[in-house]
């Protein structure tokens, strides 16, 4: 089995060490203003990285074991069975930044320049190593659309009447919970499953009627990070770090200017030429190729774009348009909801569903720097840096114990 060798040093010259005892409590401190953002580690199968070599790691998934309907018979020892473990591995990255410093350190006891700048790093490496865990048990393919709709690209959100839209309800809890106790996912504390929400969602779902008669509140120990309550056998834990689907531009966003418009107009349509009631300059037309687009809640590709002044400018798509595609028609970006919504994962897990690496045990490190450090390029003792480096990686091991339910949001 081969880890990623993640031991790393501070600067070491004559008068200017690190003790080992110092050492320890700047990767503590920096642990723990990190481990607040890290809330989708926090339902993973733990993975330690030891000191080794190589860029792999594995993971395990035991399959469970068949029924033993055969009776035993007195006095025989039966044939027996065996372990069926499937090996997941993974790719470590690397992942780090650092602050320059003019203010001396004092590295022989505890200074409170470094540790507040810990607490700002702390924050970005929990963001950052979060962020890494979030996208990869997202691409997971066990999803459910707000509603029991069949696709993402039709949820929609903002209707006059509450019930049209697709935010998450009780009923898409259930739905999620059946689905879980279907794939004989096992729960975690108090027998209960995990979900963790957007507090945008959050607050659609504790306005849902079945929620405020049925919710029940957290136990007062706060086992979780971010828990705000539980309903239907789910404890929910709220991150503004939740995965939203965004559908992005159909111009450059590096390129746009104030006024042009974000979505693009029908002119009339021609098997699968659609002409454009705005103009598209080069720029447009290479920033358009190969982009979907949605149109009344169907997803089409972009063969070819021609530049040209309003009513000029055209766009080639490789399928043929709905009859609804008609002039007049708002042609947005796709990758999201019904006319560009955004939208929101919630995901609702079981034990084992996926594997995360530790931060702790040389996962999440400090480096410090002090002034005038060797290779640093500063001849005049003018500089030190503050930095963290750390290792993560994550993968779904059973994707079946994991339900992403997709909804828009009243925001």
């Amino acid at each position: 089995m081969n880890y990623l060798n993640t031991q790393t040093t501070t600067t070491n010259q004559p008068g200017n060490q690190l003790t080992p005892e110092m050492k320890t409590y700047y990767d503590r401190a920096l642990i723990r203003f990190a481990s607040p953002k890290l809330v989708h580690a926090q339902f993973g199968q733990q993975k330690p990285i030891p000191a080794g070599s190589g860029k792999t790691i594995e993971f395990r998934r035991f399959s469970p074991l068949p029924k033993a309907m055969t009776p035993l018979t007195e006095g025989v020892t039966p044939k027996g069975n065996t372990l069926n473990v499937t090996t997941v591995e993974s790719t470590v990255e690397q992942y780090g930044d650092y602050v320059t410093m003019s203010d001396m350190l004092t590295l022989s006891a505890v200074d409170s320049v470094i540790s507040e700048t810990q607490n700002v790093l702390g924050d970005q490496a929990g963001r950052t190593l979060d962020t890494v865990i979030r996208e990869k048990i997202n691409a997971g393919t066990n999803v459910q659309y707000g509603n029991g709709k069949a696709d993402r690209n039709v949820l929609v959100g903002g209707q006059p009447n509450y019930e049209d839209n697709d935010y998450l309800s009780v009923a898409a809890v259930k739905r999620a919970v059946a689905t879980l106790k279907r794939n004989n996912a096992a729960p975690f504390k108090d027998g209960c499953y995990v979900a963790i929400i957007h507090p945008d969602v959050a607050n659609d779902l504790t306005n849902d009627p079945e929620w405020k008669a049925v919710k029940q509140n957290v136990d007062p120990q706060d086992w979780y990070k971010g828990a705000i309550g539980k309903i239907h056998g789910v404890v929910f834990v709220e991150s503004t770090e939740a995965k939203i689907f965004r559908a992005g531009t159909l111009r450059d966003p590096e390129k746009l200017t104030k006024g042009d418009p974000e979505v693009l107009t029908v002119a009339g349509v021609a098997e699968k030429v659609i002409t454009l009631r705005e103009e598209l300059t080069e720029d447009d037309v290479t920033y358009l190729s190969g982009k979907k687009l949605q149109i009344n809640g169907f997803d089409y590709s972009v063969s070819s774009a021609k530049a040209g002044a309003a009513g000029a400018a055209t766009i080639t798509i490789a399928e043929t348009p709905d009859a609804s595609v008609t002039p007049d028609t708002i042609i947005y970006p796709a990758g999201a909801g019904a006319d560009g919504r955004d939208i929101y994962s919630t995901l609702f897990i079981g034990q084992n569903a996926y594997g995360v690496t530790s931060i702790s045990g040389g996962g999440l490190q400090t480096i410090l720097k002090q002034k005038g450090s060797a290779g640093t390029g500063d001849p005049l003792d003018q500089r030190s840096t503050v930095g963290w480096k750390a290792t993560q990686t994550a993968e779904i091991l059973s994707p079946e114990f994991m339900v992403r339910v997709e909804t828009t949001c009243s925001y």
